[in-house]
């Protein structure tokens, strides 16, 4: 590809990041990405990625691609049979590393819009790697006191949390770099959290809720 058509791409997909960060995957138009990298051709998005959806899915495979072999580097360095914890950890610190960069926090703010999809993980697709099925796969496997269905809706409510919660981060450090959690203090906590989701004890059902209707 030539030199300025590789400009032109990539000025394209990173206006497309910080519009579908900021505005909502569903609210840009393509025209506004278009003009916002400075292009005069309103089919230049078209051109290169597509469509809106190929933009969407180049920006999920630019920084999804490289999370997910993280994740299978650390697996290989913890091994399968490791704690909850350090496994946790192999899903949590490759992606909370796209915190200190800016076009890594659009990416987090644009996974998050993604939730209506969290419960297909096992399918592999854009942006969902084989590594972070395989690290899903095994957690979801343990806890044998939790009943089946329990431990696969604990696994998309992990997804959730890692992902809203990075989210939110992502939106506040651009606000300001000044933070009361630190980046390790910040990713061991969510960590922690994230394995109190899967392995908290089911305690049964909740007590009947009695609201006073009566009116004085």
């Amino acid at each position: 590809m030539p030199r300025d058509a590789t400009a032109t791409r990539e000025a394209l997909l990173r206006q497309a990041e910080r519009l579908f960060a900021r505005r909502g995957l569903y609210q840009v138009q393509v025209r506004e990405i278009v003009e916002a990298a400075g292009q005069r051709n309103v089919s230049a998005l078209n051109y290169h990625f597509g469509s809106r959806e190929g933009v969407l899915d180049a920006i999920l495979s630019k920084h999804g691609d490289p999370t997910d072999l993280a994740r299978g580097e650390l697996l290989a360095t913890v091994g399968r049979d490791a704690s909850s914890r350090d496994l946790v950890a192999a899903l949590v610190v490759p992606y909370t590393a796209h915190l200190d960069t800016p076009e890594g926090r659009d990416y987090l703010r644009i996974v998050a819009q993604l939730s209506a999809t969290f419960s297909a993980w096992r399918t592999l697709g854009t942006g969902t790697g084989p590594w972070l099925i395989e690290i899903l796969t095994i957690l979801e496997g343990r806890s044998d006191d939790l009943p089946v269905e329990v431990r696969q809706e604990r696994v998309i409510e992990l997804i959730m949390l890692m992902t809203v919660a990075a989210s939110e981060r992502a939106r506040v450090l651009e606000k300001s770099a000044e933070q009361p959690l630190d980046a390790g203090t910040f990713a061991a906590n969510l960590t922690d959290v994230l394995v109190g989701v899967l392995e908290a004890p089911l305690r049964g059902p909740l007590p009947a809720m009695v609201t006073d209707t009566a009116v004085g």
